[in-house]
C-alpha cells in the first residue's frame, strides 16, 4: 500500500509540497487539533490550486490509499488525519473574495471562520457561522454550522449559495440549488461523504453590530439559574441570543442582541438577574471579539471529547441530570455547553437538505477538556455517562460536527432512516468505493 501510493503520488506530478516522515515540518503538518488524534500518515499533500487536489484524491483512489481531507483540522474524532495514508492539506486554499455587487463571498476549502470574519465584519457583513475562530469553514459548513448569528440568519448551511467540489473520480463540478441539486441538498449536513469541496459561495448578509451580556453565577445556583433562563429565552424575539457553559467555575451565560440598539438593555439585562450571586454585566464587546473569545480555552494540542444533540427545551430532567454530571466532572475543564436555536433555523424546511434538527430549541454538548493522556479514559467515560444523561431529553436528529464517537448509528441516528437512504443511494453513485470514509460515514447502498 505504500509503495503503491508513492509511485501513484510521484506519476501524479504535483505542484504542491509533498511532505512525509523525515521532512523536518512533518510533525507540524501531521499536527491536528485534539491531541488525541495523534496519528502518523504516510504523506501530506498541501495543494495551492485545484488541479493538485484533483491529483491528490486520484492518487489515494488508484492506489487505494487511506484518505483524510484536512479543512481546519477540527474533527473531534480527528477524522482530518490518519495512519499510513494520505492527508490532503488545504490550508493553502484559504482565499476569501467578497462580490460586493451581488453581496456574495467565495471561500476556500482550506479558510478558517477566522479568514471569514476578520474579511466580512470590518465590511458590514456577516455570514452565521461557529464559535471558534481557528475552525475550518469546510468542515462546519459540510455539517450544517451553528453559532451566535443562527437565530438571526439562520445556520451556515441556510446561506450557501454553491459549492465547487472534486468527487471521488477527481473530477470538479459545481453545485448549487439549480446545479447538480441532490448533490447540494446532501452536502447540506452530509459532511464530507461526497468529495473535497475546494470553495464556497456565501450570501452575505448586512450587519450592524451586536450588544452582548456575560455573566457567571455559582453553580450551586444551577438549578434556578438555568429554569429562570429558559423561561426568559422563550419570550425573545429572533434578534436574541444565548447559551450558557455549566462547569465547576460556576453557569457561564452568555446573551447577545442582534437588533436595534436601543432594545438591547431591556432584553439582555434580566439575564445578569437570573438567581443571586451573579457577577459580569453589559459589554463593549465586537463580534470578532465574541467569535474568538473561546479560541484559548480551545486551543491546540489539548485532549477533547463531545457527544451532543437536541433539546426542544431545557426540561427539569436535563437541569437535574447536569448538575449531578458536573459535581462529578474529573478535570476543572470538564463543561456542559448549550446555544439557543430557533428563529431563522426554523424557516427552512428539516426535508431541505441533509441537516436534521430544525425543530430543535437547543444544541447541547458534553465536553470533557483535559491536557493530560493518563486522563483519557476517566474523561471520555465521563463525557459518554453525562451524554447519555442528556439524551433522555433529545430530540430527532443530530449536529455529525460535534460527536467524538464513530460508527454506523452515529449517521443513521443523525439524519433519520428516509434521509439516510437517500443520502447513501447519492453516495453510491459518487463514491461507490467509499473513498471519502473518513468521516461520519454513509455507506453507499443502492
Amino acid at each position: 500500500m505504500s509503495n503503491s501510493l508513492l509511485d501513484a503520488l510521484t506519476a501524479a506530478d504535483l505542484h504542491c509540497p509533498v511532505i512525509m516522515a523525515g521532512h523536518p515540518e512533518y510533525d507540524h503538518y501531521r499536527r491536528v487539533w485534539n491531541g488525541i488524534a495523534d496519528r502518523l500518515p504516510l504523506a501530506i499533500v498541501r495543494p495551492q490550486e485545484v488541479e493538485d487536489v484533483q491529483k491528490a484524491v486520484r492518487a489515494a483512489a488508484s492506489s487505494g490509499a487511506l484518505l483524510a481531507v484536512r479543512g481546519g483540522g477540527h474533527s473531534l474524532p480527528g477524522f482530518s488525519t490518519c495512519n499510513d495514508g494520505l492527508v490532503l492539506d488545504l490550508s493553502l486554499i484559504h482565499s476569501v473574495v467578497i462580490d460586493n455587487i451581488a453581496q456574495t463571498v467565495d471561500v476556500g476549502g482550506g479558510a478558517l471562520l477566522g479568514d471569514l470574519d476578520r474579511a466580512t465584519v470590518p465590511r458590514d457583513y456577516i455570514v452565521p457561522a461557529g464559535v471558534i475562530s481557528h475552525t475550518g469553514i469546510a468542515g462546519l459548513t459540510l455539517g450544517g454550522g451553528m453559532g451566535w448569528a443562527s437565530r438571526k440568519y439562520g445556520l451556515t448551511i441556510d446561506s450557501l449559495l454553491g459549492a465547487e467540489i472534486v468527487l471521488a473520480t477527481g473530477d470538479i463540478t459545481w453545485t448549487s440549488p439549480t446545479w447538480n441539486p441532490e448533490l447540494f441538498w446532501a452536502i447540506r449536513g452530509g459532511g464530507g461523504n461526497f468529495g473535497v469541496v475546494t470553495r464556497f459561495r456565501f450570501q452575505l448578509h448586512a450587519f450592524s453590530g451586536i450588544v452582548a451580556g456575560q455573566w457567571i453565577y455559582p453553580i450551586e445556583q444551577a438549578q434556578k439559574v438555568l429554569s429562570v433562563l429558559r423561561d426568559r429565552a422563550r419570550q425573545q424575539s429572533r434578534d436574541f441570543a444565548v447559551s450558557f457553559t455549566a462547569s465547576q467555575s460556576g453557569i457561564h451565560v452568555t446573551a447577545v442582541w442582534f437588533g436595534d440598539a436601543g432594545l438591547a438593555t431591556a432584553a439582555l439585562l434580566p439575564f445578569g438577574a437570573l438567581a443571586d450571586g451573579a457577577s459580569g454585566g453589559l459589554e463593549n464587546l465586537s463580534y470578532l471579539t465574541l467569535q474568538s473569545r473561546n479560541d484559548v480555552a480551545f486551543a491546540w494540542s489539548r485532549r477533547y471529547y463531545a457527544k451532543g444533540g437536541f433539546w426542544s427545551d431545557i426540561s427539569d430532567q436535563a437541569i437535574v441530570h447536569l448538575i449531578d454530571a458536573i459535581a462529578r466532572a474529573p478535570t476543572p475543564d470538564c463543561e456542559i455547553y448549550a446555544m439557543q436555536l430557533g428563529g431563522a433555523i426554523r424557516d427552512v424546511p428539516d426535508e431541505a437538505a441533509a441537516y436534521t434538527g430544525r425543530e430543535a430549541g437547543y444544541y447541547w454538548l458534553s465536553e470533557p477538556i483535559w491536557d493530560d493522556i493518563a486522563d483519557d479514559d476517566r474523561c471520555i467515560a465521563w463525557g459518554r455517562a453525562t451524554g447519555r444523561l442528556l439524551s433522555d431529553a433529545s430530540i430527532t436528529g443530530n449536529y455529525v460536527n460535534e460527536q467524538s464517537d464513530t460508527g454506523l448509528s452515529i449517521a443513521r441516528d443523525a439524519y433519520g432512516d428516509e434521509k439516510y437512504r437517500r443520502l447513501a443511494r447519492l453516495k453510491a453513485r459518487l463514491d461507490p468505493a467509499n473513498l471519502f470514509r473518513l468521516n461520519q460515514n454513509i455507506e453507499p447502498q443502492e
